[in-house]
């Protein structure tokens, strides 16, 4: 959305992908088909963009088939840093110029890093980064998230600064647990009774374990959660609340996996995301 002005159409019988630099000992290219011809996953991830304001709209789910990059990493010699590597940084250059940066450990370290081919069953459409893009649960899309992908160098924090991080954003970035009220809507005038008040909540890569909304700065109350598909996924929330007529401020939080609830302290989104309670006033006649 800053770069890529006009949407690239790759073609993938062309296209290859470079894996090289610090601490590569096998230096890779491959071919659209060679990862075709890995064993391919599919995997339920939650992306959220770094620039979501509380209660915002840029997080979304989706089914993505690909090949697990800590493998192909392997098969190059690399060594995450916990393991004596010499390289904290993986820099994924785009066809379109963008360099986004991402630490060695957490593309490592156990979690489904995809270099994507699919998307909900479908082949990745070419505004998703077609053919092939990466996708890291657990971390923001400007440090994980490269479309259109073409080039991995392996590299330190201190020696280059990807695009983002250029323009004071953070070199690392891991989502912050967040919840989101979509029902009812603000300023809705719903009827006094039994009302829904419902929504998503998602910590990715270490899963919700808890959701609570409070009225007017009252007792929390416990919601109950919809199935999780993986924990590296957002999760669907409702709470029946008992209306009663007037004026009513609804807010919601939620406690991850770790038992680390979100903070109620209000920050924008800039350097490293956006914190605080999403709250929604209504008139309940």
């Amino acid at each position: 959305m800053d770069t890529a002005l006009v949407v690239p159409r790759v073609d993938a019988g062309a296209w290859r992908l470079r894996i090289h630099g610090k601490g590569v000992a096998r230096p890779v290219t491959l071919g659209f088909q060679d990862l075709l011809d890995r064993e391919l996953v599919e995997r339920d991830i939650t992306l959220t963009c770094v620039s979501n304001e509380v209660g915002g709209p840029y997080v979304g789910n989706a089914r993505w088939i690909g090949v697990r990059l800590a493998e192909l990493l392997r098969e190059a010699g690399v060594e995450p840093p916990s393991r004596g590597g010499p390289a904290d940084q993986l820099v994924a250059r785009s066809v379109d110029g963008m360099t986004i940066g991402t630490p060695v450990e957490a593309v490592m370290d156990g979690r489904d890093a995809l270099l994507a081919v699919g998307m909900n069953g479908e082949p990745l459409p070419f505004d998703h980064g077609f053919p092939v893009r990466m996708v890291v649960p657990g971390l923001y899309g400007y440090v994980s998230a490269c479309k259109w992908i073409q080039d991995i160098e392996l590299t330190t924090f201190d020696a280059y600064d990807a695009y983002w991080v250029k323009r004071t954003w953070a070199r690392e970035a891991p989502i912050k647990t967040e919840s989101r009220i979509d029902t009812p809507r603000p300023f809705a005038s719903p009827g006094a009774g039994t009302v829904p008040v419902a929504g998503v909540a998602w910590a990715q890569h270490r899963g919700i374990a808890r959701v609570e909304v409070r009225v007017d700065g009252g007792p929390w109350h416990t919601a109950r959660l919809g199935a999780e598909a993986g924990h590296d996924t957002w999760r669907q929330w409702v709470w029946e609340w008992p209306a009663t007529r007037g004026h009513h401020t609804l807010e919601v939080r939620a406690t991850d996996r770790t038992g680390a609830t979100q903070t109620d302290e209000r920050v924008g989104t800039v350097p490293d995301g956006a914190t605080g309670w999403h709250s929604v006033v209504v008139d309940v006649t």
